[in-house]
């Protein structure tokens, strides 16, 4: 598993609601001026890319650190069923080179335990994905939602008053400015050093 999406929920017509309102209707000529109001605030707005937070090199420390400690649990997990696979291809090509030079019966009974085999290869790894599923939302959800908090909290200290995911929602263009990723990572993994984590639910 090489990917972190942090849920930022921003509806795609945000944009357009908050330009729409610093727009103003031509009073028809002749008709009463309504109270002005005051006009609003230019938006700020920024964006961020969530898929770098698991970049092993630039990503989220607390992240590549719960991503390594998923992968270390279930490496041994993977070696075996790697190796089963490699029996299962041994016996079908052995089945393979003997079967017109042996008995059929032979033959049908080394089939049968390739196929055997091969079934519970099948039920072993479905059970290994879900099982992976499972530990990976054990120890990602808390810190995703650590994270979201922590960006929530940049978001306002930063008077960012719309944030947008581009690994979440289409973004055609973004100018470099816009973009808040490096330094949030940066002011995350200085507040949050990789020694600490949030303690699982």
């Amino acid at each position: 598993m090489k990917v972190f999406r942090i849920t930022v929920a921003v509806a795609a017509f945000a944009v357009f609601a908050i330009l729409a309102q610093t727009q103003t209707r031509p009073a028809a000529s002749g008709a009463a001026q309504p109270q002005a109001r005051p006009a609003a605030g230019p938006a700020n707005i920024a964006v961020i890319d969530s898929s770098a937070f698991s970049d092993e090199k630039a990503g989220i420390a607390r992240v590549m650190n719960a991503m390594r400690q998923i992968e270390a649990k279930f490496q041994p997990l993977r070696n075996e069923l790697r190796g089963m696979r490699d029996r299962l291809n041994t016996m079908r090509a052995d089945i393979q080179k003997k079967q017109a030079i042996q008995d059929a019966k032979m033959t049908a009974q080394q089939a049968e335990e390739a196929e055997r085999l091969d079934v519970q290869i099948k039920r072993k790894a479905e059970d290994a994905q879900a099982s992976y599923q499972k530990e990976s939302l054990a120890l990602l959800e808390p810190l995703q939602r650590d994270i979201g908090n922590a960006l929530n909290a940049y978001a306002q200290a930063k008077n960012i008053s719309l944030l947008i995911d581009v690994n979440r929602v289409p973004v055609v263009y973004a100018a470099n400015s816009l973009d808040i990723t490096k330094d949030f990572i940066a002011e995350y993994n200085r507040t949050h050093p990789a020694t600490g984590a949030p303690a699982r639910p």
